[in-house]
């Protein structure tokens, strides 16, 4: 009877474990290597194609081969897959030799050694971002204090990243964009110094973060959808804006858990 009853605990506490493991999901967050000037912030180019970088990205991907996600997931429209499919599948090695962007130098680069068949596309393109509008809303709201702080928060970022580009390495420029206190003040500024734009009547702040909330959602759920229950280890590689959502995601979601990306290039 004991030998019977240690086997149905056995047994339960194997189906427990099964059903609460999480799957690892490695958040990498960047800047946009190909620097297209269309953020808020303007940000001085890096230039990853030179020879220590490329080493760099060489010994990163490694790594990432190491860690061993199942799919990596890219900030590509969600709505043209076909269109990555081909550019997946054109000459990986000529790409990687002229092609200075993110999803190229480190998502392609690390699915082909891999042997992905394919990356995935999450990027939501319906959102709104109405800036100007918030901007408008504070003047004519007299947040003179609020709109002061919010230009000093944007020239904050343009700042630390303009001087890290002068002085850091490719790695250590992503190892600070994934900090968590970085990450954190990502979200922060959003919160705080945006969402309170405009008159009591006019909610242009809040619709702003609501918006950048459902577009970083709304990728999020492609993740969801994508990743397979045989799936036990994921990627996604997003600017680093996307990643301080995502991580806030991951947090309240009982199926994943967050691999640092700090631990996978030790």
């Amino acid at each position: 009877m004991k030998k019977i009853t240690l086997i149905v605990l056995l047994i339960l506490s194997i189906n427990v474990f099964s059903q609460s493991k999480k799957k690892q999901i490695l958040l990498v967050g960047t800047f946009h290597f190909e620097n297209p000037g269309l953020d808020v912030a303007k940000f001085e180019s890096f230039n990853v194609m030179t020879d220590r970088s490329q080493k760099e990205l060489e010994t990163i991907s490694d790594k990432i081969k190491k860690f061993g996600p199942d799919k990596i997931f890219v900030e590509w429209n969600y709505e043209k897959q076909n269109t990555l499919d081909k550019f997946y599948n054109r000459n990986s090695d000529s790409l990687i030799k002229i092609k200075a962007d993110e999803i190229v130098q480190i998502a392609l680069r690390s699915a082909k050694k891999l042997n992905h068949k394919k990356l995935f596309a999450i990027d939501y393109h319906h959102a709104d971002f109405p800036y100007d509008s918030l901007v408008k809303g504070m003047n004519e709201a007299k947040q003179s204090e609020l709109l002061k702080e919010n230009e000093k928060a944007i020239k904050g970022f343009e700042t630390d990243f303009n001087q890290m580009v002068k002085t850091k390495t490719l790695t250590e420029i992503l190892l600070h964009e994934n900090a968590a206190k970085t990450l954190e003040h990502s979200n922060s500024m959003y919160v705080s110094l945006m969402n309170p734009a405009g008159k009591l009547d006019n909610f242009v702040g809040a619709y702003l973060v609501s918006e950048w909330y459902r577009r970083n959602l709304y990728m999020y759920s492609l993740v969801q959808k994508l990743t397979e229950s045989k799936d036990e280890k994921v990627m996604v590689l997003l600017g680093a804006g996307h990643i301080a959502m995502f991580r806030e995601f991951v947090k309240m979601d009982s199926n994943f858990e967050i691999v640092e990306l700090k631990n996978v290039l030790k």
